[in-house]
């Protein structure tokens, strides 16, 4: 296949950049590769909302700027989270124009608060904005004829250089492989756009699908593309801990910016003892707190109380996190909330410039698998969404300018080579591959998660190195297939979060050695 633009990853940041290079350009031809159906996304599990500055009077840009830079703990580049913040007004008025709807309140929008934003300015749909998001989206993104769709597809490796044995430096586009059929397609492409997410699936508790396995950060780090800022895991503090279908469901830190309290396993309210904004603490601080209070019970959870919430206050701005919670013999808003922290968003990802273009020519990253400055060493609360939709919009005029440069200034064209392993024979045993997927989670959890010692991070880089050693002669002697590439994805990814966890020497955000705190 030959295409334009090859965009993997369909989440909001893939969409979005998608929708803004076909309406303003219908010559280019954009190819788009989701993993599952269109709408199985970290983008649509995302029920907060937006951080932008909408209210002038009460908020101010420079409001969010310092609310941004405090969360990150001092990492974050200053000139990325100002342009972030400023140009947040004009994407959000452009995702309402095609067609996505916000909750209002006297014909105004209508205004949350989260943990860490000295302001309300989560603009929300109810308490599944990512959901709203992503339908309205996927619909815009089906009405172009210079949108090719290829659902159920995963990305296997770039092609670069490796493949083609020329020296032209750049991204050729990549190999992906079709789910049902298991058969790997070579894809040509002038510009490729990462936004493939990041990889919750490493740990045992994430609120991600279980799609987020790494892909493009793996196939980055095979191309030899440079990758920062992995140790920096967020764990949002509430999860509920019965999972639901085999699945993590989240909940939203809206419901304690609406009131909702943490208690201990004695019925305790104990966040004023750990920060004085309380339950509104930045993420970091509230996970490991909670953290903090399972490790001292002989329970596996602390709870959530919404009692002070009323009824039909919590029907209207949390619907579904209501029936979610009946599906387990919760009865809101009488019953508590049994809730674990779970691996939520990686701050780290492959190193872009302001304009989401990595060090390999004609690779962009944009969304949670890029690591663009804004975050830092811990992220601030809906702020993903907004910095998706800012550099999706920036990533879209920087590749739009470099391909007509390309089309003028036509260069030598290179063949590329067939994907190299079709010819093995050997049935994949999928039962290993999910015992192996489990034995990295249960390591990564215990070991790599939200506290860490020196010792702990040596035993995981030598329990690695076995599930390495393991994955590599599974790939190498069985014909390739999408579970497989997750695995050895996920692999990549959790040898680079070791390497990287043991060269930090202070904790920041939401990195925390024990050793480092003595």
């Amino acid at each position: 296949m030959k295409t334009d633009i090859l965009v993997i990853g369909t989440g909001i940041s893939g969409l979005s950049y998608a929708i803004k290079v076909a309406e303003n350009h219908p010559d280019i031809q954009l190819t788009l590769i989701s993993k599952n159906n269109l709408s199985e996304t970290n983008t649509r599990y995302a029920q907060g909302g937006i951080a932008v500055v909408t209210d002038h009077l009460k908020d101010s840009y420079q409001k969010h700027i310092e609310d941004t830079l405090i969360a990150g703990a001092g990492k974050s580049n200053p000139e990325v989270v100002r342009f972030v913040v400023e140009e947040g007004q004009a994407r959000l008025q452009e995702l309402m124009q095609w067609g996505t709807s916000f909750d209002t309140q006297e014909q105004q929008l209508h205004l949350a608060q989260e943990g860490g934003h000295s302001e309300k300015r989560i603009v929300h749909y109810k308490d599944q904005t990512g959901l709203q998001i992503q339908e309205t989206l996927i619909e815009k993104v089906k009405s172009f004829s210079n949108i090719t769709l290829l659902e159920n597809h995963t990305l296997v490796d770039l092609i670069t250089d490796h493949h083609t044995k020329t020296h032209s430096e750049r991204c050729h586009g990549a190999y992906v492989i079709a789910k049902d059929r298991a058969e790997i397609l070579t894809i040509a492409a002038q510009i490729t756009i990462l936004s493939t997410g990041g990889a919750g699936e490493l740990f045992q508790h994430t609120t991600n699908p279980p799609s987020a396995t790494g892909d493009g950060l793996g196939a980055a780090y095979r191309a030899k593309v440079f990758i920062e800022g992995l140790p920096y895991v967020q764990f949002h503090p509430t999860a509920l801990y019965p999972k639901v279908d085999g699945q993590t469901f989240l909940i939203t830190e809206a419901v304690r910016g609406a009131g909702g309290l943490l208690r201990n396993s004695l019925g305790e309210r104990f966040m004023p003892q750990y920060d004085s904004r309380a339950e509104l603490a930045p993420r970091d601080i509230v996970a490991r707190a909670i953290q903090q209070e399972i490790e001292k019970s002989e329970e596996d959870f602390v709870w959530l109380d919404v009692q002070q919430m009323p009824e039909d206050e919590l029907e209207k701005r949390f619907p579904n996190i209501k029936k979610t919670c009946s599906q387990v013999g919760i009865n809101l808003p009488q019953d508590w909330i049994p809730i674990v922290p779970a691996a939520h968003y990686f701050c780290g990802g492959l190193q872009v410039n302001s304009v989401g273009e990595t060090q390999l020519s004609g690779l962009y990253a944009i969304g949670e698998c890029a690591h663009t400055g804004l975050h830092g060493a811990n992220r601030l609360a809906s702020n993903s969404l907004l910095e998706s939709l800012v550099f999706a919009h920036r990533a879209a005029l920087s590749s739009i300018s470099q391909l007509e440069y390309l089309k003028t200034n036509k260069s030598k064209k290179i063949e590329l080579p067939q994907w190299q392993g079709e010819g093995y024979n050997a049935e994949i045993s999928i039962a290993r591959v999910h015992k192996l997927k489990q034995k990295l989670q249960k390591t990564m959890t215990r070991k790599a998660g939200i506290f860490k010692t020196s010792a702990q991070l040596e035993s995981a880089e030598k329990k690695l190195k076995k599930i390495f050693d393991e994955t590599q002669e599974l790939y190498q002697t069985n014909q390739l297939t999408a579970e497989m590439c997750e695995l050895r994805n996920l692999v990549s990814v959790a040898y680079l979060m070791i390497k990287q966890s043991q060269n930090i020497r202070v904790n920041e955000g939401v990195f925390y050695n024990h050793d480092l705190a003595k």
